[in-house]
């Protein structure tokens, strides 16, 4: 039933209150209005120009909106930080790296005291000499705890480490560098600015304290000695240290123990030990770090049992199992322990030779 002012019938169809009823709910905001394709014509504007009751409206150009625009203005924010980090790096420096020094290198031989020591038994040379705790080739330079510095990041310091350390092995570990002729694994670990120090040392060698082939690497006469075991035993340190702030500076300090017997004398020969202690210092400016590559500016090497009359700049020629030196230095030098030798040759301490 109807309502007092309704049709008996109810509210016709279209009227008020009827069909509309379910678009009451519907809000037509002027952003919807807008937003309409079409759009009709004032009753003037029908009566004047005789149009159409409605026109289509152009669409309209919606620009970003907020949140985009703020997020495109946050991502060029972040991008351009980012940019400036890497050129401002936080442990970059404005000053210039120093030049690059040519090497000074010392090698002095020590002469034995007496006959040189040997055995068929390789192993028990070791055994029964300060070597018999040492470790076997790369494993025996293991690489040191490191920190950061003022100026240099944790991975710099370890990368000069690295490469400092695969110095060490490709000069005194690798078979065809210590016996054979080649310098090209030790070579291209060099800054190019000490290549031409390099070269010439292999070119012409001297006893100068700057062209000694065997102040860059341990370097035998195959035609005298070959590797009676190819595990060469080794022990010693490293550490880095920053220079200033655009140099950090690496030592390495090592023991290297080769067993030798004569050249192609056949596994049956006497072997001998034969001793090198070699203090490196290394140089790295960032070029170097990011290349890979090292300036070598001070050897320091002690090597025997050799003669001291014999030329140790060239090559190393060592005394053999039952060999004597013809003439020994002044005072007892042993290269298993800390300190200096002597100026020009030394005398092998008994304590550094096997006990056989």
């Amino acid at each position: 039933m109807g309502g007092p002012g309704d049709p008996p019938e109810g509210t016709p169809e279209g009227g008020p209150g009827g069909g509309e009823e379910e678009y009451r709910s519907v809000v037509f905001d002027e952003s919807f209005v807008r937003a309409a394709r079409l759009q009709e014509f004032s009753a003037q504007e029908r009566i004047d120009d005789h149009a159409p009751a409605v026109r289509r409206r152009p669409p309209l150009r919606r620009g970003l909106s907020r949140q985009a625009l703020i997020l495109v203005l946050l991502i060029a924010v972040a991008f351009g930080t980012a940019i400036y980090m890497g050129v401002r790096h936080p442990y970059q420096d404005a000053a210039d790296p120093q030049p690059v020094e040519p090497l000074r290198m010392t090698v002095i031989p020590l002469a034995p005291q007496g006959e040189v020591p040997g055995s068929t038994d390789t192993e028990a040379l070791y055994e029964n000499s300060p070597a018999e705790q040492y470790r076997i080739g790369g494993e025996g330079v293991p690489l040191p705890a490191s920190r950061r510095t003022a100026h240099f990041s944790d991975g710099q310091v370890v990368n000069a480490l690295s490469i400092a350390k695969d110095y060490v092995v490709r000069s005194a570990l690798y078979p065809e560098v210590v016996v054979g002729e080649q310098v090209r694994p030790v070579r291209v670990l060099l800054d190019p600015d000490q290549l031409d120090q390099f070269d010439q040392s292999f070119d012409h060698p001297t006893a100068d304290g700057r062209h000694a082939p065997t102040g860059w690497l341990v370097r035998f006469d195959p035609n005298s000695v070959e590797l009676a075991d190819r595990d060469i035993r080794v022990q010693g340190t490293l550490a880095a240290a920053e220079a200033d702030s655009s140099t950090l500076e690496v030592t390495a300090d090592h023991t290297f123990v080769y067993a030798l017997r004569p050249a192609d004398a056949g596994a049956k020969a006497e072997a001998s030990l034969f001793t090198v202690r070699r203090e490196l210092h290394f140089r790295f400016d960032r070029d170097d770090l990011r290349m890979r590559q090292a300036q070598l500016i001070v050897s320091y090497v002690q090597a025997g049992p050799l003669s001291c009359s014999d030329d140790a700049a060239g090559r190393l020629r060592p005394l053999l199992a039952g060999q004597t030196a013809k003439a020994g230095g002044p005072a007892g030098t042993d290269p298993y322990a800390t300190g200096s030798a002597t100026a020009l040759c030394g005398s092998l301490a008994a304590s550094a030779q096997p006990k056989v």
